[in-house]
C-alpha cells in the first residue's frame, strides 16, 4: 500500500516491457519503467532491458487525477481488531472504480485510520448512504464477504419517495434485473427472477425496503418498477446530468441497519446509521 492505494496489476503482451508501457501509455508511463517503479510479482525491479513473456504481470503506481473532494465525514459507528463499520455518507463512492479514486470510502478511511489492509465486506453505491462494513485484515476477509456473498445478512434501507394511496403495501417485488457494463442503468427484463424486495410504506413517503438479494440498484429499480421513484435519483427513471461538485440533492435512499451472525464469535451484531433522510447528510 502506499497512501492507501495498492499497486496497479497489469498483464504483459509479452517483449521489452519499457517499450511496451510507451506503446500502450506514452513517454510517462515508460519513464516509470527507467525510474525502477515497475516490479515483477516476486520484487525483482523491472528495468530498460527486461523482457517478459505474453501473459506476465508487473506492478507499478498510477498517478492519480485530481478529484473533486467529497466535502463530508466518515463516522465510525464501530470499531474492533476484525472489523470497521462506518456511517458513509451520500457522494462517495465505496471503493476505487473508475474517476474514483482517492474519495473513496476504502482509501479515506486506510488513511485516517492507518489500516492498510482495511477492505469491504460488501458495497453500497455512492450516491447511496449508511451503514458499511469493513474488515481490518486479510486472514479475516473471508468471513465476512461470505455472510453477504450467501444472502446471510439481513438488510433495511430507508428511502423516500411520493405517495400513491391506490398502491397496495406492504409488498414483495421479485423480477429479473440486468446491469450490462458500460450502461448506467440496469434494468428489468423477463425471466427467472434475481432479485426481491419487501417494500412497506411507513407514513409520509418515507419507505422500509428490506431487500433479499444484492443486485446492481436493485432497490432503485424495484422502486422505479412501483411507480415510486426514489427522491433525488439522477439515473431512475431518467439519467440527469450532475455536476461532480453538485451535492445538493442526494439521494433519499440509506442503509439503515445491518444484522448477522459474527463469524468468528458467534455472537449476533446489529448496527444502524445515524443518519437521517432530507438533507445533505
Amino acid at each position: 500500500m502506499r497512501d492507501g492505494l495498492g499497486p496497479a496489476r497489469v498483464r504483459l503482451r509479452g517483449g521489452l516491457v519499457v517499450d511496451e508501457f510507451r506503446a500502450r501509455w506514452g513517454d510517462d508511463a515508460a519513464a516509470k519503467v527507467l525510474a525502477g517503479e515497475v516490479v515483477s510479482p516476486d520484487g525483482r525491479v523491472v528495468t530498460e532491458t527486461t523482457v517478459l513473456r505474453a501473459g506476465a504481470h508487473v506492478y507499478f503506481y498510477r498517478e492519480l487525477r485530481d478529484e473533486v473532494p467529497v466535502p463530508f465525514d466518515i463516522p465510525v459507528l464501530y470499531r474492533d481488531d476484525d472489523i470497521v463499520v462506518v456511517d458513509k455518507p451520500h457522494f462517495l463512492a465505496t471503493m476505487p472504480r473508475g474517476r474514483h479514486v482517492a474519495q473513496t470510502a476504502v482509501v479515506r478511511l486506510r488513511r485516517e485510520l492507518d489500516l492498510p489492509e482495511l477492505s469491504p465486506a460488501h458495497r453500497l453505491d455512492r450516491l447511496t448512504a449508511g451503514v458499511l462494513l469493513l474488515t481490518t485484515r486479510r486472514d479475516v476477509r473471508g468471513a465476512y464477504q461470505t455472510l453477504f456473498a450467501r444472502g446471510l445478512v439481513r438488510k433495511t434501507y430507508l428511502a423516500r419517495s411520493a405517495v400513491d394511496p391506490e398502491l397496495e403495501l406492504p409488498t414483495v417485488v421479485r423480477s429479473r434485473i440486468i446491469k450490462l457494463r458500460g450502461q448506467l442503468q440496469a434494468f428489468e427484463e423477463p425471466g427467472e427472477p434475481n432479485a426481491e424486495t419487501m417494500v412497506e410504506h411507513l407514513g409520509d413517503g418515507l419507505y422500509r425496503l428490506k431487500p433479499r438479494t444484492g443486485r446492481t440498484h436493485q432497490l432503485r429499480v424495484h422502486m422505479g418498477s412501483l411507480g415510486l421513484p426514489i427522491i433525488g435519483d439522477p439515473l431512475y427513471p431518467a439519467v440527469i446530468d450532475v455536476a461532480a461538485d453538485d451535492f445538493s440533492r442526494p439521494l433519499q435512499l440509506l442503509a439503515h441497519s445491518l444484522e448477522f451472525e459474527d463469524p468468528t464469535t458467534g455472537h449476533p451484531r446489529r448496527f444502524e446509521s445515524q443518519r437521517s433522510l432530507g438533507g445533505a447528510q
